[in-house]
């Protein structure tokens, strides 16, 4: 073998065992993965991407932190927490302390009422009945002023077979004896019609509305011919549409008929609405203040509500009740009647002297003219006015007027 033969073959061996030295990897940096470089990269230069050094625990580190190295190149700080620390609790903040509510005023205490005091009558369906709950407790105050509820939940003017309101009307005017009469039905009506025995009209027919028309106008004048006054309230909104549609048309035959015969038609519709007239759960109470109006069914009324649909009835009784629905209006009897001042008998065999006058008789005082007949007497003293006439003169204002100028020495 010759000199060159044996030159080739070490270099090779030197070769292979530089190929062999590269292809292992590193220890420190065997998960690490370099970026590869791209074609132009390779070509025209580029970033060269060095491999992080190895990490070495424990030096240029600060204390209660570790260092991170990431494939990018960056090394990272991050705060780590000591073995023998013990887990930071994180407790939750106080709740806050809740608002006290606003006490409702007081209801009025009851009242006993006088023997005169007005009868109101209010009737109707179950709507009617919130009515008169509410109005008995606004007038509970009031000794002249009482209220009497016969309201039937379920009735209405549709189903007389159930509750017939023409026959029991006037029992109730007569039990009652009303200075004033309520009427808020129509809530149960929208439903087939019987008239006459065999005929059956259904919902929204031009024959119902005929006929309910008639029977609207017949109760109103039940209570028209005794000369009582008559507030029928109309129906409100609902939740669902097509029962608000209906509210609307009964609401304009309720109106037209109790008007033609010479009662009142109260409109409660804006107050159960919103400004674009729509129905809703939640709204102002008398008060102004946000509160919940209806119930879950979109057809009753909360507490509130009722207390605002008497609100509406209210400003109109108070018309036709006048003195009497005051609080302040007391009931007197022999307990409480105030003391009449008497004066002491005169003594006795005395005799007050008095004079007949006669009306008749005009000379009886010594004159024959009525006070005033006789002329002024003249006065040779000027008037200021005389002064002011005939030769234009006016008269010195009074010291300290706002229009003395004279200047104060």
């Amino acid at each position: 073998m010759t000199q060159r033969q044996h030159n080739n073959i070490w270099s090779k061996a030197g070769a292979l065992l530089l190929v062999f030295l590269l292809a292992v990897p590193h220890p420190a940096s065997a998960q690490e993965r370099v970026p590869r470089r791209n074609v132009l990269e390779m070509l025209f230069g580029g970033p060269r991407y060095e491999r992080p050094p190895p990490p070495r625990w424990g030096q240029n580190e600060r204390r209660g932190f570790e260092r991170r190295y990431y494939r990018d190149g960056s090394v990272v700080d991050v705060p780590t927490r000591p073995k023998n620390r013990p887990p930071v609790r994180r407790t939750r903040p106080a709740a806050p302390a809740p608002v006290p509510a606003v006490a409702a005023p007081a209801a009025p205490e009851p009242v006993a009422k006088i023997e005169n005091a007005k009868q109101v009558l209010v009737i109707g369906d179950f709507m009617a009945g919130g009515i008169g709950s509410e109005l008995e407790q606004t007038f509970a105050a009031s000794p002249g002023v009482a209220i009497a509820e016969r309201s039937n939940v379920s009735s209405g003017l549709v189903r007389e077979d159930h509750y017939n309101w023409q026959q029991k009307l006037p029992e109730f005017l007569d039990e009652v004896k009303p200075a004033v009469v309520i009427v808020m039905i129509g809530a149960n009506d929208r439903q087939q019609m019987q008239i006459g025995d065999n005929t059956r009209e259904k919902f929204r027919t031009d024959a119902w509305f005929k006929e309910y028309e008639e029977r609207v106008a017949r109760l109103a004048d039940v209570v028209v011919q005794r000369k009582l006054p008559l507030l029928w309230v109309g129906l409100p909104a609902f939740q669902s549409p097509s029962m608000t549609a209906d509210a609307v048309t009964l609401n304009a035959i309720y109106r037209s008929q109790v008007e033609k015969v010479g009662g009142e038609f109260v409109d409660i519709w804006d107050g159960f609405v919103d400004e674009d007239g729509k129905f809703v759960i939640t709204g102002s109470d008398v008060n102004g203040q946000q509160v919940r109006l209806r119930g879950s069914d979109g057809i009753n009324f909360t507490k509130a509500g009722k207390k605002k649909l008497a609100f509406y009835v209210e400003k109109f009784l108070r018309r036709h009740l006048g003195d009497m629905a005051s609080p302040d209006l007391a009931k007197l009897d022999s307990s409480n009647l105030p003391e009449l001042l008497t004066l002491p008998p005169s003594p006795e065999g005395v005799v007050v002297p008095t004079h007949p006058i006669s009306l008749s008789d005009p000379e009886l005082d010594g004159g024959k003219d009525l006070l005033g007949g006789a002329p002024l007497p003249s006065v040779n003293v000027e008037t200021p006015r005389d002064k002011l006439v005939k030769r234009g003169e006016i008269a010195p204002p009074p010291p300290g007027r706002i229009d003395d100028y004279r200047l104060v020495k």
